[in-house]
């Protein structure tokens, strides 16, 4: 019996791959997420390239303003993500001053 193939949605693969580059190891994130590293480092590879991308269309049909649009909404997620880290860092070190 082999076990179940899982699948993933979209939307994780691309926090897992985000999560991923502001970390240093690929293997850590997998495990922390559960997920294979072989999984994450293709997924890596594929939203490096363009193919892992919410709107699924080729880039060559996109219009400008969907490029902008995209461009945009991963420039804010890093940011969201950035703004995470520093209230958790601040967290810390206000608790250690105590």
């Amino acid at each position: 019996m082999t076990p179940e193939k899982r699948k993933y949605s979209l939307e994780f693969k691309i926090k897992a791959v985000e999560l991923s580059n502001h970390r240093s190891e690929l293997q850590s994130v997998a495990l922390e997420l559960g997920i294979p590293v072989k999984n994450l480092s293709r997924w890596k590879h594929e939203y490096n390239a363009g193919k892992l991308d919410p709107l699924n269309k080729p880039i060559a049909i996109r219009s400008k303003e969907e490029l902008e649009n995209i461009a945009l909404r991963k420039a804010l997620r890093e940011v969201e993500l950035e703004r995470d880290i520093l209230k958790k860092a601040l967290g810390i070190f206000s608790r250690s001053d105590k």
